[in-house]
């Protein structure tokens, strides 16, 4: 590696890695840092750089393709790489032209040949020319969504999606959209050890939660131990308000149906009177929830877990989703996400559900979660799970969450980045009532 600028060859290494490899920008970037011995300053600006030219890049290559006289997919990737990262730091950092030119060139010569670093010059030349505003101006559609997509560096069918689940209110779309772009806390969860114990400030929603502003949380010795783990505190009040639901009868068997990797499975356990089972369908993110401390744990197909139907008393289904709530956290996430995933998520949903309904006893509490705020993956699965199942009742789960504001009109709930600071998890609380005749 060469040593004299250790932080952009890192970043550019992770963009090439998410981009050869399908790989995360949030795994890869902590290895390479470990491994190159970066930290502080240089870890930070590592961690900018590339965390933020993956969040941009649909706005970046807006910039870039008014910049370069032929498309796009014309340019070599390994280039279009290099491009990105120069274009990011001219346009979204305070690192002054001269500097955010030179050492993009450098590492085109480092990374690539001379040949691309000319290119790479006269092409970021003409990025500078105009800060960010000037470009946005420039190139501003006059579709007032795709507008709001360029401005916020999201595609189009996401500011759609998050436009609808907030109602049409275009203010609080773009807010929540910038979220998307913050750097998110550290949340840490106190499982078996006492909040306290455990550095940061209290988390405001959940009493289990406290949130960091930096560190590494593999240095603190209750997450070591496995007493307290990292955790979203709306991940952690998905599992508070499953155990708070009001419930008749006894309180002997949870589930949690898609389990891994393992984080609200080891809160439900600590949580729960009796027997946690946790059930995930993939052998690798069994053996995660296993890690996590969950002491009971079954390799199988949530919709048709090994369980006799009819005898749990809580279930918790985390369903897999688009992961549309936790851009924040994975920044490449809104480029790789497809409109065209969202049928095959939502019929799995679909199946899911009926699959946690079956596992009821009459009596029984049903949390649906989805990270996530898309209305096809929250309002309609709930519409027709209740369509299917006559005798299931929605509970109003705001009322489960005691302190915690702006949860929407209910009976659901929707957190958000902008309004809560956590991820964007959605909660429905169902109880299956007596079957007729």
């Amino acid at each position: 590696m060469n040593r004299r600028d250790p932080v952009r060859l890192t970043a550019y290494d992770v963009l090439k890695a998410v981009r050869e490899d399908d790989a995360y920008a949030n795994l890869v970037l902590p290895r390479l840092l470990r491994e190159r011995r970066l930290d502080g300053r240089d870890a930070a600006l590592a961690t900018e750089l590339a965390y933020g030219t993956l969040r941009a890049q649909g706005q970046l290559d807006t910039i870039l393709s008014a910049s370069i006289d032929r498309p796009l997919a014309k340019v070599d990737p390994p280039v279009l790489d290099v491009l990105r990262l120069g274009a990011y730091q001219l346009l979204r950092t305070r690192i002054p032209t001269h500097a955010a030119v030179s050492t993009t060139v450098d590492l085109a010569r480092t990374r690539l040949t001379a040949g691309p670093a000319a290119f790479v010059n006269a092409v970021l030349r003409k990025v500078a020319a105009k800060d960010l505003d000037g470009w946005l101006a420039e190139l501003a559609p006059a579709d007032e969504m795709d507008r709001l997509a360029l401005e916020t560096s999201h595609p189009r069918w996401i500011a759609q999606a998050y436009r609808d689940a907030l109602r049409g209110d275009l203010g609080e779309t773009r807010r929540a959209l910038a979220a998307d772009d913050e750097r998110p806390q550290v949340h840490l969860v106190a499982r078996t050890c006492d909040r306290s114990e455990l550095p940061g400030e209290p988390g405001p929603w959940s009493p289990r939660a406290t949130r960091l502003d930096g560190g590494d949380p593999g240095d603190v010795p209750q997450v070591r131990d496995g007493s307290a783990g990292v955790q979203d505190e709306g991940s952690q009040l998905m599992a508070l308000a499953l155990a708070r639901a009001p419930l008749d009868g006894p309180d002997d068997l949870w589930v949690d149906l898609c389990a891994g990797p393992g984080g609200k499975a080891a809160l439900l356990q600590a949580l729960a009177p009796g027997r946690l089972l946790a059930v995930e369908v993939q052998q690798h993110r069994a053996v995660l929830v296993r890690k996590a401390g969950v002491r009971e744990v079954v390799t199988a197909d949530g919709r048709r877990p090994p369980i006799a139907p009819g005898t749990a008393d809580r279930v918790l289904l985390d369903a897999p989703c688009s992961g549309l709530g936790a851009l924040r956290r994975r920044p490449e996430a809104r480029w790789r996400r497809q409109p065209s995933d969202l049928p095959g998520l939502t019929k799995l949903q679909a199946e899911l559900l009926d699959g946690a309904v079956a596992l009821l006893r009459p009596g029984g509490v049903l949390a649906y979660v989805t990270c996530s705020p898309h209305l096809a993956e929250t309002a309609v699965p709930v519409l027709d799970v209740l369509r299917r199942h006559p005798t299931l009742r929605q509970l109003d789960a705001r009322e489960l969450l005691p302190g915690v504001p702006d949860l929407g009109p209910g009976p659901s709930v929707q957190l958000w980045p902008h309004r809560h600071g956590t991820d964007a998890m959605f909660l429905a609380v169902f109880v299956l009532g007596q079957a007729l005749g």
